[in-house]
């Protein structure tokens, strides 16, 4: 019974991990894509950071589904192989951003596919960000919850 708690605990915290990544990831595309019109921190206007409340959440749902398989994967892959390091999300997570640019640009859509270098490497930036956030919020402490769900309920010997 301990096992199936960390298990179901163990499963909210990667999807709680997905939704901070993919809000992540959406913010920096946002500040990327207002970096590129010329928005800059020393001139706020109202208008700009008042449509970023509204923005960064809706683009993250946008994010999070067509991210959601090639990520499940890599989330699956990191949890079997146990791999609880930055570096690891990081690269998953271009790796993610990789295999959505692919899936666009055969889907044949010349408005939706990203044909600019900076454009895919700026999803490929997002996706990096995104790991290192899913990282930060769930991909450390998961060494943790295999020692709960495995510890046993009584202490052991004091070795006086």
């Amino acid at each position: 019974m301990n096992r199936l708690i960390a298990y179901l605990v163990r499963f909210a915290v990667i999807l709680i991990g997905y939704v901070v990544a993919s809000l992540a990831a959406s913010a920096f595309l946002n500040l990327l894509f207002l970096a590129s019109l010329g928005y800059t921190p020393e001139h706020p206007e109202p208008a700009a950071t008042a449509s970023l409340w509204f923005s960064i959440p809706f683009v993250a749902l946008f994010v999070a589904y067509f991210a959601f398989m090639p990520a499940a994967v890599a989330i699956l892959i990191s949890e079997i192989l146990s791999r609880r390091d930055w570096l690891f999300y990081a690269l998953a997570g271009a790796v993610v951003a990789a295999v959505f640019l692919g899936f666009a640009r055969q889907t044949a859509d010349a408005n939706f596919a990203a044909t600019d270098t900076r454009d895919m490497l700026a999803v490929i930036g997002c996706g990096m960000v995104g790991g290192i956030f899913y990282w930060l919020s769930a991909g450390r402490w998961a060494g943790s919850w295999r020692e709960a769900g495995d510890a046993p309920t009584s202490p052991g010997p004091s070795g006086s």
